[in-house]
């Protein structure tokens, strides 16, 4: 039975190999949105028009060792930005779980993180403490990725819940933000903040354009 086992690992891992060497180059392509494809995620009085939005189509490379196709709604500004990280991610193989524009979870961010979806602009307040102020993703130039494997902690709570397991950072595993790691430093190669770095509530999913 056990060499029966170890034949099936290598048939796998030969798979997933040959996928790899057959991947298809990275890729992407944007577009304008309009409110009506905006149904969930923006309303009149967010402090950006569609007309500022872009939706971005990408490859990237999924927890599957597989080549996908996604899509995230960003800021005009932070577009190119966003396409040199991801073919920089697709390039070195790093995992990401979803990409799907906030929309498809009905605009609800706790739904999107739940589902270990990696997603942009959202027209919403920032969760926490302190004053009434729209979020960065509010503008498009932030973004939350890989969520369940890089949990935000905000007094005392996680989110998204499964992201307990991922509360040990020096426990690396794949699709996780680390200090050093490939997704810190793309990130940071365009001049992006990252969200673990902050001390009293660490946001290990979140990169953001202005460092909010």
């Amino acid at each position: 039975m056990q060499s029966t086992l170890g034949a099936m690992k290598t048939l796998l891992l030969g798979i997933f190999a040959a996928a790899s060497l057959h991947a298809p180059p990275f890729s992407h392509s944007i577009s304008r949105v309009t409110a009506a494809q905006l149904p969930h995620s923006w309303h009149p009085g967010c402090p950006v028009s569609p007309a500022r939005l872009r939706r971005v189509r990408l490859t990237y490379w999924g927890f599957d060792h597989r080549a996908h196709t996604g899509a995230l709604v960003a800021n005009e500004n932070a577009v190119s930005d966003l396409v040199h990280v991801f073919s920089r991610l697709y390039a070195a193989r790093f995992p990401i779980r979803r990409l799907q524009p906030i929309d498809a979870y009905g605009g609800k961010d706790e739904r999107s993180l739940a589902a270990d979806n990696t997603a942009a602009f959202n027209c919403r307040y920032v969760v926490g403490p302190g004053p009434r102020r729209w979020s960065v993703h509010a503008y498009g130039e932030a973004i939350d990725v890989n969520p369940v494997e890089n949990p935000y902690l905000e007094a005392g709570r996680i989110h998204p819940r499964a992201g307990q397991r991922y509360l040990d950072r020096s426990n690396v595993r794949p699709g996780m933000a680390v200090r050093g790691g490939l997704l810190v430093r793309a990130f940071a190669a365009v001049g992006w903040r990252w969200g673990g770095r902050w001390t009293g509530a660490p946001d290990y999913q979140h990169f953001s354009a202005t460092g909010g």
